[in-house]
């Protein structure tokens, strides 16, 4: 047959040409037949599954006669597929040939999709109409295989549907169990922490999977939204409402801390050095429990603070080092008048040593202060000198005291007493008397003679 150009061509039977299938009369060889690749995952992983074109030899299904008829061998018989007037019986019978790859792979494009997890119901129903279609397809190939092939395909579609659904309802309850284990975090999140940023940067983070997770339920995904909605907006108040009271607290630190540099100031020029490091002491305690200002503001406060106390320090400081080199030149001096006053010896002139050490005291009171470390020797020294003369004295003065020699007058007068009354008693003949009296005598003898011994042992 030849269309309105002239130009010969084949006269197909009813079903339709497979979109993309090649003109009619093309010479171009086709490539090596491949099987049809199946997709690895599911339909989302690949949801254009590649297929590459089947090609077969149409000698082994089918003949075109001389006169141009085109026939097809199946299972039932031979039957006839169209009539090629466009050339010779071997370029039909490639041209039918071609049709039929076409044909073939359409069919492993539908079990790709299956295989991918793709609409099944769709996959079906094109298998169907594919299947309805071959008793009529203008094809030469192996009709019975694309045929029992079809026919798998459309039995586990439904089988396919159902695990495709069953996967779908997996994925939706994972993904839903996810979005409320991100909704219970954000709620504990905005309930407790108090870790601002750390804990903003998480919120920002479940936002940023959230927008990651699909296929949730419509509704349950809505209200899932609207807790963490919800909580997000608890976090944000309650942190703005602690960012708010750190401010009004800081703003309280700086007034505090601005009178403290006042009074830094005012006491930074005293000369009264204990008491006023005392209460610069109190100052930097009041600043430190004074909490933190804004934090320029904080620096500069505390560069003025420790400016004014470095001032009355330094002053301080001057003053210690001159006290100190003075103590030192006392130290020296006392040292001096402790050599020249070690010669006091009470034992050859007490009067003497008694003077030497009233001058060596007087003296020793108007050098003034010396170094503490230097204080407990210095006036160890001293006071060896000092218990030296004491001692001295004190022994003159138990050898001469007229107190402990009056009582041994008195106990000797009162021996003699006794000793009276016993002879005048013996004389009588009172002998009881008498040697009540001898033993009056006797025990105030024992006492003058202890008294005497006292003072003679001094």
């Amino acid at each position: 047959m030849t269309d309105s150009n002239g130009t010969a061509k084949a006269t197909p039977g009813s079903a339709p040409r497979p979109s993309g299938a090649p003109k009619p009369g093309g010479s171009k060889p086709h490539p090596k037949p491949h099987a049809v690749k199946p997709a690895p995952g599911p339909a989302q992983q690949h949801p254009h599954p590649v297929v590459v074109p089947t090609v077969t030899d149409p000698a082994r299904w089918g003949r075109v006669d001389e006169d141009g008829t085109a026939w097809v061998k199946t299972a039932e018989g031979e039957r006839v597929v169209g009539s090629w007037q466009a050339g010779d019986a071997t370029e039909g019978l490639a041209h039918f040939g071609r049709r039929f790859d076409d044909l073939a792979t359409e069919v492993a494009l539908l079990e790709a999709r299956l295989a991918a997890g793709a609409d099944a119901r769709k996959t079906k129903a094109e298998a169907i109409r594919l299947a309805e279609s071959l008793p009529t397809a203008a094809v030469i190939g192996d009709i019975d295989s694309l045929a029992q092939r079809l026919r798998a395909i459309t039995e586990h579609s439904e089988e396919a549907a159902a695990h495709a659904k069953e996967e779908k309802e997996r994925a939706r309850h994972e993904h839903t169990e996810r979005k409320e284990a991100l909704c219970a975090e954000a709620e504990q999140i905005a309930a407790e922490s108090t870790q601002w940023k750390h804990a903003g940067d998480r919120l920002r983070e479940i936002l940023d999977e959230w927008k990651t997770i699909r296929g949730v339920d419509r509704k349950v995904d809505d209200a899932l939204w609207k807790r963490y909605s919800k909580a997000r907006e608890a976090f944000n108040r309650r942190r703005g409402a602690h960012f708010a009271e750190l401010d009004r607290e800081r703003a309280a630190a700086k007034t505090r801390k601005e009178e403290l540099c006042v009074q830094a100031e005012e006491l930074s020029g005293s000369t009264d050095w204990a008491g006023t490091a005392a209460v610069f002491r109190e100052l930097l305690n009041e600043w430190k429990a004074a909490g933190r200002a804004p934090r320029e503001a904080d620096e500069a406060l505390w560069r003025r603070f420790k400016s004014a106390q470095d001032v009355f320090f330094a002053a301080r400081n001057a003053a210690v080092s001159e006290r100190d080199a003075e103590f030192e030149a006392n130290a020296a001096a006392k040292e001096e008048l402790l050599a020249a006053y070690a010669h006091l010896d009470p034992a050859q002139d007490l009067d003497a040593a008694r003077a030497g050490l009233r001058e060596l005291q007087e003296r020793w009171e108007a050098i003034g202060k010396v170094p503490r470390e230097r204080m407990h020797d210095l006036e160890s020294r001293l006071r060896a000198i000092e218990k030296r003369v004491r001692e001295a004295v004190d022994d003159q003065w138990r050898r001469t005291d007229p107190e402990a020699m009056a009582r041994a007058a008195q106990f000797r007068e009162k021996v003699a007493h006794f000793e009276e009354q016993a002879a005048k008693a013996e004389a009588t003949g009172r002998a009881r008397d008498a040697e009540k009296a001898r033993e009056q005598a006797k025990q105030w003898r024992e006492w003058a003679e202890a008294a005497e011994g006292a003072v003679s042992n001094r």
